[in-house]
């Protein structure tokens, strides 16, 4: 029997669940919610209507909403949260990490998040009010508290003795963070150190120096980089004074890491990364539409440079139907080049130190893909209509348009950048603009000049 994929198991459960949903069975439903990991009951959520995600919330444990909501994503988690009391909601963050709790704490409106802030302790009220403090998109912003903190001076015997008093240790601990009596960072000693040294050996002569800090301002891109560069499963975060204030793991990273790609291919198509897919249909029309607005505009700019050129167009019907043509190709070869250049900004390759090499590098592969598909279709266009001034004419608007849609590609997400513009969310609209009015001025305008009568 074949092994089914998990992503067609996902379907299945799904499936399942749905079903016995609409029957009515909601004991059943609530046997099969129990057992599952938060990931999944997440999942589960966001591929079901809206309707069906108030009566599955009930029945998931109540023990597990807190990991359920860290794991779902923000439109879902908002359309969840409108219908729990703070005090109800204060119960439910007890237990989770203080960056998750901060990140759901932040999706509430202003008098809903005080009250549940109100209704904690003033021990966890504090840690969450902390973590609030820091920009979202920071080190601070996803920085958790719980970090094992030893002295310098004390043996690997004195701490082994701690670890066993206190029988747990954080989730994803790798490291100890070493810091004096003002809690100012020193340095870091691993999980490995502490286990395979003597006993006597003092913690200060086990540091290790490759383990750095980060400031707790740092964007939390920047901390991706860090992590994917230097292979850390956890990482300190401190202040401008040195003072250790929590650490970051790897979960979080990766959180980061998804979320920067989703937001990247919905930004490309003028969406929201946290997008619902199941979103009511009017909210999720007005979101679309906004886009659909833009790209109309740009549109009829392509259509204001073609009616300059109806004369020619209506004296020759070969080029209204060749005139797709040019901008199209200008348009796939532009977007190669732009995605490859948001990438680039995205993990850093590309800033203002190497930008005119790669503009110079695309410039070439423009003007270079350009003189192969311009021969291509001229000799295609002047075989099929015997007529070798035509093809010399779409040859040439093809080479303008490929030579300008690389340029553009590179320079778009660059200026985007320096204006604190993403380019992902609107590059792709501006380059489309580009290549349809370059595309079509130079075709018809080379037209115009030599075939004109």
């Amino acid at each position: 029997m074949p092994e089914i994929s998990e992503q067609e198991y996902s379907q299945q459960r799904l499936q399942q669940v749905n079903e016995a949903l609409g029957s009515g069975m909601f004991v059943y439903v609530r046997k099969l919610l129990q057992n599952m990991p938060a990931y999944d009951l997440a999942l589960i959520l966001e591929s079901s209507p809206t309707k069906s995600r108030t009566i599955l919330w009930q029945l998931i444990d109540h023990d597990h909403h807190g990991e359920v909501l860290e794991e779902l994503n923000e439109e879902v988690r908002k359309g969840i949260l409108k219908n729990i009391r703070p005090e109800k909601l204060a119960a439910v963050a007890e237990g989770m990490d203080v960056d998750d709790l901060a990140e759901v704490l932040r999706t509430l409106p202003d008098s809903v998040y005080r009250e549940v802030l109100n209704s904690m302790d003033s021990q966890d009220r504090s840690r969450v009010e902390t973590a609030l403090s820091y920009e979202e998109d920071t080190a601070g912003g996803i920085m958790n508290t719980d970090t094992m903190t030893i002295r310098p001076d004390v043996t690997v015997d004195v701490v082994l003795r701690y670890l066993r008093l206190k029988g747990e240790l954080p989730e994803a601990t790798d490291s100890f963070y070493v810091v004096d009596r003002q809690d100012h960072f020193i340095g870091a000693v691993s999980l490995t150190a502490i286990v395979t040294s003597k006993p006597e050996e003092v913690i200060s002569s086990l540091i290790d120096e490759e383990i750095t800090a980060i400031n707790v301002e740092m964007p939390e891109t920047e901390v991706a980089q860090l992590f994917e560069r230097y292979d850390w499963v956890s990482a300190p975060v401190i202040d401008e004074e040195k003072h250790l204030l929590g650490r970051i793991t790897i979960d979080d990273v990766v959180d980061i890491i998804r979320e920067e790609a989703e937001h990247s291919m919905m930004s490309m198509a003028g969406l929201d990364d946290e997008a619902d897919t199941f979103a009511p249909i009017v909210k999720s029309t007005q979101q679309r539409s906004i886009w659909l607005g833009v790209n109309l505009v740009t549109a009829l700019m392509a259509v204001a440079v073609s009616s300059m050129f109806e004369e020619i167009l209506g004296q020759l019907a070969i080029l209204a139907i060749l005139n797709t043509l040019v901008p199209s190709m200008g348009g796939v070869a532009g977007n190669q080049t732009l995605t490859l250049v948001i990438r680039g900004i995205a993990l850093g390759h590309v800033g203002e130190s190497n930008s005119k090499a790669l503009l110079y590098k695309e410039l070439a592969v423009g003007f270079l893909n350009g003189i192969i598909w311009a021969l291509l279709i001229a000799t295609v266009v002047a075989l099929w209509k015997q007529d070798m001034v035509l093809g010399g004419v779409i040859a040439f608007a093809m080479l303008m348009n490929l030579t300008a849609a690389g340029i553009a590609g590179v320079s778009i997400p660059l200026i985007l950048k320096k204006m604190d513009i993403d380019p992902a969310l609107a590059g792709s609209v501006i380059l489309t603009t580009i290549t349809d009015v370059v595309g079509i001025f130079a075709f018809l305008g080379t037209a115009t000049l030599f075939l004109g009568t």
